[in-house]
């Protein structure tokens, strides 16, 4: 494991960026623990280095792209310090179309056949990223993948998969039960 694969968890445990007992999370399901990256990314030494570890991740993987693009809201911040540190255009997709003034699902401009790298804060089933993507592609994106802080590990990969996308997590739930262990 990598030394900033490290600190990343151990300042996922240092922010309380994962709580232990009962939850119900967007896709519905209950769980035992929470992740909220959000708590995180208001540190900036943490979005430092999840913009670090993305622009690793984006070289081992030899991923080209054009633009970056965050789903609202937990992915924005993830999504603005990697567009700082790489210098590449942002664009931000909203949960759903405004209902006034552009009525723009997508912020930031998106040109037939660019290539994007979709980033999120937190991935379980993948739906929500996964709406995200299918927007970007209906203006013309094509995704060069899907880049997480935190896979669950509960089907996000696979459904994405079977999408035709390629998820790439920083840490998984795997990593951060692992730690949690040593520590006890």
């Amino acid at each position: 494991m990598s030394k900033e694969k490290q600190l990343l968890i151990e300042l996922i445990f240092e922010e309380k960026a994962i709580e232990f007992g009962h939850f119900i999370l967007s896709s519905g399901k209950e769980s035992n623990y929470y992740i909220n990256i959000k708590k995180l990314i208001t540190n900036p030494k943490a979005l430092r280095l999840i913009a670090s570890l993305m622009k690793i991740k984006i070289d081992e993987f030899a991923l080209e792209y054009d633009k970056i693009a965050g789903p609202e809201l937990g992915a924005v911040p993830i999504a603005v310090s990697l567009a700082l540190v790489t210098d590449k255009p942002l664009l931000i997709v909203r949960k759903k179309k405004k209902e006034y003034g552009t009525g723009r699902q997508i912020e930031g401009e998106v040109k037939k056949g660019e290539r994007v790298l979709l980033v999120e804060d937190v991935t379980t089933t993948g739906g929500s990223v996964l709406r995200a993507a299918k927007a970007l592609e209906e203006e013309g994106a094509k995704i060069v993948g899907i880049m997480v802080v935190v896979d669950r590990e509960e089907g996000a990969k696979e459904a994405l998969g079977k999408e035709g996308y390629t998820l790439i997590p920083l840490v998984t739930v795997g990593d951060l039960f692992k730690y949690r262990e040593k520590r006890e």
